[in-house]
C-alpha cells in the first residue's frame, strides 16, 4: 500500500508527526516494532521516571509531616503500589496514543522497519514480511542507553534506565555512573526512598550541560541530602558478585577507592538507533551514528526525513523530537513552517531541587564575546517557596549588557521545570529584560522569582 507519509517509530516525535500528518489530510502510516505505542519516553523513560519522582516528593513530605501541621502514625512506603501507579499511567497514555491514531486515520503497522531506498520500507513481523511505499518517510527511531565497554545490563545487578524502573524493592545501596539528567534523577528518586546513593561522574561537575552555578547548587543540595557525589571520577574493574557489584573508583584526588553496591545504574548517555534500519540503502549522511538533516529535517535522500534522538546536533529530548516532527510534516504538507531555534530549547531535570534552563549559559555567552549582565534571585526571598518549605536554589538571568536581550535563563529550585516556560516564551517573542521587569507577576507565586531576577539584572530586585 502506498502512503503520503510513513513514520517509523511511535515515540513523542513519531506519534505527534503521524497525528499532524493525519490532521493535514495526508494518508499516513505509523510503524512500530514494540508491542505498545509510545517509545522510550512513555514506556521506559520520561513518564515512568516522573511518576516515581512525584511519589518520592509525596513520600518526602510524610518523612517530616509535623512541619506541615500534620500528624501521621505508622506511615510506610509501599513500593509495589508505587510501581502499580507508574505502570497504570504508562498503560493509560499508550492506549491514548492508539486512540489518537484511530481518530486521525493513521494506519498502525506492527513490525521492524528497514529502509530499502526509493521510498520503500520492508516491515518484518511475526506475520511475515511486507513492503510499504511512501512519498515521504520520517525516521523517528529514537535512542537507547549506552553501556560502558565490556559491560552488559541484566535484570539484577547492572542496570540501565529500563531495568531500574522494574526493581521490585528499594536497594540498600545504589551506585550511579553518570551525572547527566538520567543519573541525577534516579539519584533523587532512590535517595528519598531510602537508598544510600553514590553518584560518580567523570567530568568536573554534575549536570555538565547546565550553567556552572546550577551544577554547584545541585551538588551542594545532593550532599546535604546524603547523596555522595564524586566528580572527576573514573569507574574501573566493575565486577558482578553474588549479590552486589564491586568496582574500583579513581577519584579526583588521585586516590583509588574500592566501592560496592547492591545495584549499579549505568547512565552514561544514549546512542542513536540507526543501526540495521537500512540507511545504507539511502544517500542519507551520518555523523557518529547520528543523521544529518537540513533546517526542515530533510536528509540527503529525497523524501527521507529524520527527527528526534537520531538527529545530529540537537539535544535528545522528547519535546525536541515533537517540534522537529511538526517542522518535517509541515514542510511535507507545503505549510509555512519555522525551523526550530536551538537556542530556544528548554532543558528540564526533575530532581529535588528541580532544574530548568534555556539559552546560553553565562560562560557560553562570554565565550561569544558578549558583554553580559547577570541577575540572580534566591528562592529564600520568595514567599511561596517559604510556604512550600522549598528554599534551595535561585533564578539566574544572563542578558546582553547594552541591549537588554535575554541570552539565557537558568533556574534551580521548586518547580523549576515549570517556571522555565516564562523564559522560553519571552525569548521566543524576543522580549527584553525591560519587558519582563514591567510584566506583572502574581503574588504569592514561585514565578515571582523570575520577575525579581530580571529586575536584578539592573540591581533592582526588591526582596533581597
Amino acid at each position: 500500500m502506498a502512503y503520503d507519509v510513513v513514520v517509523v517509530g511511535s515515540g513523542p516525535g513519531g506519534y505527534s508527526a503521524a497525528v499532524r500528518a493525519g490532521q493535514y489530510g495526508l494518508k499516513t502510516a505509523l510503524i512500530e516494532r514494540q508491542v505498545r505505542l509510545g517509545g522510550t519516553c512513555l514506556l521506559v523513560g520520561c513518564i515512568p521516571t516522573k511518576s516515581l519522582l512525584h511519589s518520592a516528593d509525596v513520600w518526602e513530605y510524610f518523612q517530616n509531616p509535623g512541619a506541615q501541621g500534620v500528624e501521621c502514625k505508622d506511615v510506610r512506603l509501599n513500593y509495589a503500589r508505587i510501581l502499580e501507579k507508574k505502570n497504570r499511567i504508562v498503560t493509560k497514555h499508550s492506549k491514548g496514543i492508539e486512540f489518537l491514531m484511530r481518530k486521525n486515520k493513521v494506519d498502525v503497522i506492527k513490525g521492524t522497519a528497514r529502509l530499502l531506498g526509493g521510498g520503500r520500507i520492508e516491515v518484518t513481523s511475526d506475520q511475515g514480511t511486507q513492503t510499504v511505499e511512501s512519498k515521504n518517510i520520517i525516521l523517528a527511531t529514537g535512542s537507547e542507553a549506552r553501556m560502558l565497554p565490556g559491560l552488559e545490563p541484566d535484570n539484577d545487578l547492572i542496570l540501565t534506565n529500563i531495568q531500574i524502573l522494574d526493581l521490585t524493592a528499594i536497594p540498600a545501596t545504589l551506585g550511579i555512573i553518570g551525572a547527566g539528567a538520567v543519573g541525577v534523577e534516579f539519584a533523587s528518586i532512590f535517595s528519598r526512598f531510602g537508598s544510600k546513593v553514590t553518584v560518580l561522574e567523570m567530568l568536573p561537575r554534575v549536570v555538565p550541560v547546565e550553567d556552572e552555578e546550577i551544577s554547584k547548587e545541585l551538588e551542594k543540595s545532593f550532599k546535604k541530602a546524603g547523596i555522595r557525589v564524586e566528580t572527576g571520577a573514573r569507574a574501573e574493574n566493575i565486577t558482578r558478585n553474588a549479590n552486589s557489584v564491586s568496582l574500583d573508583v579513581a577519584l579526583a584526588s588521585g586516590q583509588t577507592e574500592k566501592m560496592e553496591f547492591a545495584k549499579l545504574l549505568v547512565a552514561v548517555g544514549r546512542k542513536p538507533n540507526t543501526e540495521n534500519c537500512g540507511l545504507e540503502n539511502t544517500s542519507a549522511q551520518l555523523d557518529r551514528g547520528f543523521v544529518k538533516v537540513n533546517e526542515f529535517q530533510e536528509t540527503n535522500e529525497p523524501g527521507l526525513f529524520a527527527i528526534g534522538d537520531i538527529v545530529a546536533g540537537t539535544p535528545q529530548l522528547a519535546h525536541v523530537a515533537t517540534a522537529e516532527g511538526m517542522v518535517a510534516v509541515g514542510h511535507i504538507a507545503g505549510k509555512n513552517v519555522r525551523p526550530i531555534n536551538k537556542n530556544r530549547i528548554p532543558g528540564c531535570t526533575y530532581t529535588d531541587p528541580g532544574i530548568g534552563s534555556v539559552g546560553f549559559t553565562e560562560a557560553q555567552a562570554r565565550a561569544q564575546g558578549r558583554n553580559v549582565k547577570v541577575g540572580k534571585f534566591p528562592f529564600v526571598g520568595n514567599s511561596k517557596a517559604t510556604i512550600l518549605d522549598k528554599h534551595e536554589g535561585f533564578v539566574k538571568v544572563v542578558a546582553d549588557e547594552k541591549l537588554g536581550e535575554i541570552l539565557g535563563v537558568h533556574i534551580i529550585g521548586p518547580e523549576a521545570y515549570e517556571l522555565i516556560a516564562e523564559a522560553v516564551t519571552a525569548m521566543e517573542a524576543e522580549a527584553t529584560v525591560d519587558t519582563l521587569m514591567s510584566t506583572i507577576h502574581a503574588h504569592p507565586t514561585l514565578y515571582e522569582a523570575l520577575g525579581e531576577a530580571f529586575n536584578n539584572v539592573y540591581g533592582l530586585a526588591i526582596n533581597i
